[in-house]
């Protein structure tokens, strides 16, 4: 009788165990315990030397896969626990600028609803480094917020990132900028697949790069608190040379084809986060000092950040938006009252012709002709065998008119207000060299 208990117990259990290999059942990790959800600080690493802005990164998960991670919160040192952008993958801006240089202890923790996760820390050193000697009192910095409308029909691609490190190492390499005084700003500080439509894969930090220079997101309060760092440092020294360019989605109507709407309303551009006018961004480079300044914004619409309307005409004066001054060369990549070109893999069209121009030295012996078009004068006195920030503006200018490559495009007008080395009636006619 006995036998027959077991052979019966037998057959019951392996009966079950084909039923449940082939429902599955056993394949599933089952997680009674519902454990504590996870936290990894991937960037910086432990011990690391940091300066300026740093987007502090990681990832989160939750080993019980029924639940979600609802938050992950950040804590520096002694403050209060800030809850930050993302879960699964997070990061958090964190600036530098006005810290005493030392040592900091960086936490997380994530969150899935019911229960926070270990607390994890590091320790980092910031050190902010001092300008550098004479001679090369330089400084660039370089916005770009290309890939956040939801809509992939207007995401601007990582071109603008690419373009921004090319300019950078031509700085570097030729005008002798000191990588720690060059910044890029790009998008919310994460590089994404298919070329800016995809998934976030990593920070600007935590690429490979050629050059040890600031990456972090164009947010409006990175952007801001970086000019005003900018300000500060390069009026430590009266031959301070600075670069600003932004290239971003600007802010009109495309239903309005002859004047985008903008004829009562001032230029604005969008930061990752917000959008900026050309009044507010004169108004933060009011305190700067420098009289070797190239500015150039390349957006739809952006002519009244170069105090221009169309045709080299000025804005009213109650539309100035205070960014020309005396020392500096301000450029739109197109005029207030017209859309703009980019490609989503190489940049903005205008920027990029300009750059051609510059690096290249073809944009020697162009001068501004009929309503600063452009055109090449070719008598020696024009020529010095150097391309400077006016001469590559009338050359992308005319090349934009002229070559059949850029016949779809010509329709950007971009503008120049060029105040270098002063301002008036009777200025100088000096050429900004970088």
């Amino acid at each position: 009788m006995r036998y027959k208990w077991l052979i019966a117990l037998t057959v019951i259990i392996v009966f079950l165990l084909l039923i449940g290999n082939y429902m599955g059942i056993f394949g599933k990790n089952f997680n009674f315990n519902n454990g504590k959800p996870t936290v990894t600080i991937t960037y910086p690493s432990n011990g690391a030397i940091v300066s300026k802005l740093v987007m502090i990164s990681g990832t989160a998960e939750n080993p019980d896969r029924e639940e979600i991670i609802n938050s992950v919160q950040v804590k520096i040192d002694g403050n209060n626990w800030v809850t930050i952008t993302g879960t699964t993958l997070w990061s958090y801006d964190w600036t530098t600028y006005t810290l005493l240089d030392g040592q900091y202890n960086i936490s997380a923790r994530s969150y899935n609803g019911k229960e926070y996760s270990e607390i994890v820390s590091i320790t980092v050193i910031v050190n902010n480094p001092t300008p550098v000697d004479s001679g090369t009192h330089k400084w660039a910095i370089f916005i770009v917020a290309a890939n956040f409308p939801k809509n992939n029909d207007t995401k601007l691609g990582n071109g603008g990132l690419y373009l921004a490190e090319q300019m950078a190492a031509y700085f570097i390499e030729k005008n002798q900028y000191p990588t720690s005084q060059i910044m890029i700003l790009f998008d919310d500080g994460w590089i994404r697949s298919d070329n800016g439509y995809g998934t976030k894969q990593k920070t600007l930090q935590e690429r490979t790069h050629e050059y040890d220079i600031t990456y972090e997101g164009a947010t409006k309060t990175n952007v801001i608190a970086s000019l005003q760092y900018l300000i500060n440092e390069s009026n430590t020294y009266p031959d301070s040379e600075v670069f600003i360019w932004i290239f971003d989605h600007g802010v009109g109507n495309n239903n309005k084809t002859f004047t985008g709407g903008k004829i009562l309303q001032r230029s604005e551009i969008f930061l990752w986060d917000d959008t900026i006018t050309d009044k507010e961004l004169g108004d933060v480079l009011a305190p700067l000092q420098s009289k070797k300044v190239a500015i150039i914004i390349d957006a739809c619409y952006t002519g009244g950040f170069a105090d221009r309307t169309i045709l080299s005409l000025r804005t009213s004066l109650l539309l100035r938006s205070g960014i020309p001054d005396n020392g500096r060369v301000v450029i739109s990549g197109t005029s207030k009252f017209r859309a703009g070109y980019a490609s989503t893999i190489q940049g903005p069209i205008f920027t990029l012709l300009w750059f051609e121009g510059l690096s290249t030295g073809n944009a020697d012996g162009y001068r501004p002709g009929l309503f600063d078009r452009g055109v090449l004068r070719k008598m020696k006195i024009f020529q010095d065998g150097q391309a400077s920030v006016e001469e590559a503006f009338y050359y992308a200018r005319a090349m934009l008119r002229t070559d059949e490559k850029y016949k779809n495009f010509k329709s950007m007008q971009p503008q120049i207000n060029d105040e270098y080395p002063h301002r008036g009636l009777f200025r100088s006619r000096g050429e900004l060299i970088l």
